[in-house]
């Protein structure tokens, strides 16, 4: 099993290869303008459960653009805060599919999405005590066993807490890196709404985590509404432009960390292909500011 001791030799860094420059995440009604325009981004990123098949359209587009660009695969159906094991028949697709395509970089999200034989399209939040601590830990050491590489863990956006907590989750994930060897796919958007729908500071957030282990930035926007007392409350949509103060949160981010590949997300609602480069292109701006 891979643990820390077997990865001494592999910094969290390496668990993304990709360039220090913005990508976009791929969607299928953009294959066809990606392939006859050849646009300047810096890498492009798929959802790993959408290409859990043997072949077909999706295979086919991303086997021609995988020849020209950087590719980073995002896993959101792992499970890995689940309370049961991980479902050995998915981790074996997902090898398949890594080897297939030889992604830069993997990541999952430190969530649950599945109990038992029930598979809830959901990333739920995990209470952070040293019992979920020990569970989470054990299955990012079977996952980068079984991928032959360090994965990259994606900090939650949530909505509610857990009063059993011991551990606040800056913690969490500190010891969950220290543990594994895994690095840290550091989402902005995340915390800005986890932050605020705790009524915690966002830039005190990202202090406290493990910066050194951050391999790759996700950007996204969220939708806002009211809780049942009339608090504000952000939910993660990935469905509108990225807000301004995620923006500013980035810029002070990048001041810490120096230049990360840096993806924009969006699934909901999605744009023409042109506004969304337009948001590469202001992420690679601020990318530029810290290049050394």
């Amino acid at each position: 099993m891979m643990t820390l001791s077997s990865l001494q030799a592999v910094s969290q860094a390496q668990a993304s290869g990709l360039p220090r420059r913005a990508g976009l995440g791929l969607k299928t009604e953009h294959f066809t303008e990606v392939l006859g325009s050849s646009p300047d981004i810096g890498f492009f990123e798929v959802h790993a459960e959408n290409y859990m098949v043997a072949g077909g359209p999706f295979h086919h587009y991303l086997g021609l653009i995988r020849e020209r660009y950087p590719l980073s695969l995002h896993g959101v159906g792992l499970s890995i805060g689940g309370e049961g094991p991980l479902n050995p028949e998915h981790l074996a697709r997902l090898a398949g599919l890594i080897e297939r395509y030889q992604p830069h970089s993997f990541s999952e999200h430190l969530a649950w999405s599945s109990h038992g034989a029930v598979f809830l399209n959901d990333l739920l939040p995990l209470a952070y005590d040293a019992q979920t601590l020990a569970r989470v830990a054990e299955h990012i050491d079977q996952v980068q066993s079984a991928l032959k590489r360090p994965m990259l863990l994606e900090n939650p956006s949530t909505y509610v807490q857990f009063q059993r907590s011991t551990l606040d989750e800056a913690d969490f994930i500190n010891e969950v890196i220290r543990r594994t060897g895994c690095g840290l796919l550091l989402d902005v958007n995340n915390v800005y709404v986890s932050c605020i729908n705790h009524q915690r500071d966002p830039l005190a957030y990202i202090d406290a985590l493990p910066l050194h282990a951050v391999g790759e930035i996700h950007l996204a926007g969220f939708a806002e509404d009211t809780d049942s007392l009339g608090d504000r409350l952000l939910i993660d949509d990935h469905g509108a432009p990225i807000d301004a103060a995620v923006w500013q949160l980035y810029e002070q981010l990048l001041k810490r960390t120096g230049p990360v590949a840096t993806l924009i997300e969006r699934d909901n609602q999605v744009p023409s292909f042109s506004t969304l480069h337009a948001e590469a292109r202001h992420a690679e701006w601020y990318l530029s500011q810290v290049m050394s």
